[in-house]
């Protein structure tokens, strides 16, 4: 008897943690603790530099400046990782992809797939909402010519550690190799990947994980990728296809 009563106030427990309000502050508290962040000198430097020089179109903007917090429901089923912040993107606006050309593909893929209430997304106080999925990366800061140092992408891998804690997420769509290369790495330190061959990054890359998560690579939507046409809108559109059937529980990629 005392171990039933155990089991369920145990149940009860972990179902009161992830009761919605709870789970919002938390959300809330992690996204405050990264926008406190001030781990990496060359980042803030930049972020602030930039901030306060801007781009001749944003002139009339106050630059956020600071490290991006994350993006989304607090209770996302799919995590979306990305590479940083952009300079006049994020930076400028606080929000994760929001501003720039690589943000107009990425929502209005997430859009066509059912996961964003519109298309577009050019301030933190547009409207924008996610519906079972949010946006992490793996560096929170703006760097110099989008490439972060590797002590760099160490020192902010701690938010990526604490957003998979708190996200309930079972599918993970990584923009880009740098993005899908951390999230091997702590693929393997969780126990969620054990295999000892590596898998490569390529655009739909599928990597099953433990207890039925799925890691999806695809290209990050940057201007270098989709001017040349090296990603293409309908390419995109396959991935979050098959994102959003995985979090429906259709089960279609063969391991790798």
């Amino acid at each position: 008897m005392t171990a039933i009563l155990s089991a369920a106030r145990s149940t009860m427990s972990k179902q009161s943690s992830r009761s919605p309000h709870r789970q919002a502050v938390r959300w809330q508290q992690l996204n405050q603790q990264i926008t406190n962040c001030e781990a990496c000198p060359r980042l803030r430097e930049y972020c602030q530099q930039v901030a306060a020089v801007k781009r001749r179109a944003y002139l009339d903007w106050t630059y956020w400046g600071k490290p991006v917090p994350n993006f989304g429901d607090s209770n996302a089923a799919l995590l979306i990782v990305g590479l940083a912040p952009a300079a006049h993107g994020g930076n400028r606006t606080g929000r994760m992809f929001t501003g720039d050309r690589s943000g107009d593909w990425l929502y209005r893929a997430l859009y066509r797939a059912g996961l964003a209430n519109q298309p577009q997304a050019v301030s933190a106080g547009d409207g924008l909402e996610l519906t079972r999925c949010a946006i992490t990366a793996v560096c929170h800061c703006a760097p110099p010519d989008n490439k972060p140092a590797r002590e760099e992408l160490a020192a902010c891998h701690l938010w990526l550690e604490q957003t998979l804690d708190l996200l309930p997420a079972r599918v993970f769509v990584a923009l880009g190799s740098i993005a899908f290369s951390r999230m091997i790495d702590e693929a393997r330190r969780r126990g969620w990947f054990t295999d000892k061959k590596r898998p490569r990054f390529s655009h739909g890359a599928s990597v099953r994980l433990a207890d039925g998560r799925l890691l999806i690579g695809s290209y990050h939507p940057s201007q270098q990728n989709t001017f040349t046409g090296r990603l293409t809108e309908a390419m995109l559109d396959a991935v979050f296809g098959q994102a959003t059937r995985a979090m429906d529980g259709v089960d279609e990629s063969p391991p790798i």
